[in-house]
């Protein structure tokens, strides 16, 4: 028997229109580079960036490599040492067999000022601080040395006294090679004995440094004018267009029958896109040919004095970027590491509304959060980096550059290809956003490397 008086709930939804949302994605990201960016419409294909001539430019890293639980140099590699670049395999194979393994403590002293350099050392891992005496006895940082990194190399090729001293930071790994073994393989070779005269007695140029322009100022009299002109790269770098691409496929019978409120295709395609846009975000940061990351010039990179991000940090940062800085770049958990730090020190960064949201903000400049910047370690003990960078091509800064038009673009740059109908039913479309990143001018990017994001402070 039925003792009810009216109809049930759970009936009357039988007849009841449900109120839907469309798809949601967790994915989703604010994507905030591509929307940092200024985009420049690329006509052509090809964004070609032309630049005066400049001295040559390595990555100012020696790379290494374990094998029989011991670290190796890479012969190759050793090119980042200005007299071998021009050197040959043979001999760099033996000057990469001549390097050591070491180990050191944190606190000890690697390298002592003053003292002759017959060592040049290759950080494997590890932190270590350079330190030199100032004009008036003070004591000077110069820098913080990471993995790659090498000293002292002028005093090893001269073998004169060493012009700073550098401490270890944090327990590590090096390689070193005595100055004997260069001397031995310079005795031996004509060219590189030639090109280390040349490196040891000539005029140094610094990697990455424009050629000269000659000019003349503040004569008197009539002095005869130094005439000059400026010099344009051979090979000037060109970007060409890059891509992400799928292929979406939906059912004649659900694009029939199951369209309304919410057209299925329309929703299929929009999602599709959420994740080609999320993809480029993350090439455009990572890929290692045109990849943000993967672009930083040797100087422009820094090493955290003590791990965790600091106001310090991020000034050194700014120093390397100094023409008109637009924006840090980094993983949520890295602003939340550095505001941590600025908690500690009493100077809370100031909060700006940018791109419709609350953003921290550091010397006037903000801290985008993107979790596609990489974290690199176990999960409790990650590290990561931080990307500072101006934008524009007025700027000589970073642009993002994408087609002009494409056939069936329903976004700047990304186009939806009807590929036709197979047997079974099925319309294919063909999904493709076309893009690229261009570093104008080398100090239009920086980077703060080894950021320890799993520092927390003690108030109590």
């Amino acid at each position: 028997m039925n003792d009810r008086l009216s109809l049930s709930p759970d009936a009357a939804r039988q007849l009841a229109t449900t109120t839907k949302t469309t798809p949601q994605m967790r994915g989703i990201t604010p994507r905030y580079l591509l929307r940092a960016l200024p985009w420049v419409d690329v006509e052509s294909g090809v964004y070609r960036v032309n630049r005066r001539r400049t001295f040559i430019l390595g990555d100012d890293r020696i790379s290494t490599f374990r094998n029989d639980d011991a670290h190796h140099v890479v012969p190759e590699d050793l090119r980042e040492i200005p007299f071998l670049r021009e050197a040959g395999e043979e001999l760099l194979r033996e000057l990469a067999d001549a390097f050591t393994e070491v180990s050191f403590d944190a606190g000890q002293l690697l390298l002592q000022e003053g003292e002759a350099a017959d060592k040049l050392w290759i950080l494997v891992q590890g932190r270590a601080e350079k330190r030199t005496t100032g004009r008036y006895g003070e004591d000077a940082l110069l820098g913080i040395l990471g993995d790659g990194e090498f000293f002292d190399l002028d005093a090893w090729a001269c073998g004169s006294p060493a012009a700073h001293r550098v401490k270890a930071l944090t327990p590590g790994t090096a390689l070193c090679a005595d100055r004997s073994h260069l001397a031995r393989l310079a005795g031996c070779d004509e060219a590189l004995r030639a090109a280390l005269a040349a490196y040891t007695t000539g005029e140094r140029t610094v990697p990455g440094a424009e050629v000269p322009v000659d000019l003349s100022a503040g004569h008197v009299g009539e002095p005869d004018l130094p005439g000059t002109f400026v010099d344009y790269e051979d090979t000037p770098r060109e970007y060409h267009m890059t891509l992400a691409q799928t292929v979406l496929r939906v059912h004649s019978r659900v694009a029939d029958l199951y369209n309304e409120p919410i057209d299925q295709t329309r929703a299929q395609a929009g999602l599709t896109i959420q994740a080609l846009r999320e993809r480029q975000e993350r090439s455009m940061l990572h890929h290692p040919e045109y990849g943000l990351f993967s672009n930083v010039a040797p100087g422009q990179r820094l090493q955290t004095r003590t791990g965790a991000p600091t106001p310090d940090d991020m000034d050194e940062l700014l120093s390397k970027v100094w023409k008109q800085p637009s924006y840090f770049l980094a993983h949520p958990r890295a602003i939340a590491a550095f505001g941590r730090e600025c908690t500690r020190r009493g100077v809370p960064p100031v909060i700006e509304n940018r791109f419709g949201s609350p953003l921290l903000t550091w010397r006037g400049v903000p801290l985008l959060p993107s979790d596609k910047v990489r974290m690199s370690g176990p999960n409790g003990a990650a590290t990561t980096e931080i990307l500072l960078m101006r934008v524009g091509e007025a700027e000589q800064g970073v642009v993002g550059l994408r087609p002009a038009k494409v056939a069936d673009e329903v976004e700047p740059g990304l186009s939806m290809r009807n590929m036709g109908m197979d047997q079974k039913g099925i319309t294919q479309y063909l999904m493709t956003a076309y893009f690229n990143a261009a570093v104008l001018v080398e100090d239009a990017l920086a980077v703060l490397q080894n950021v320890e994001v799993s520092k927390y402070h003690d108030y109590s």
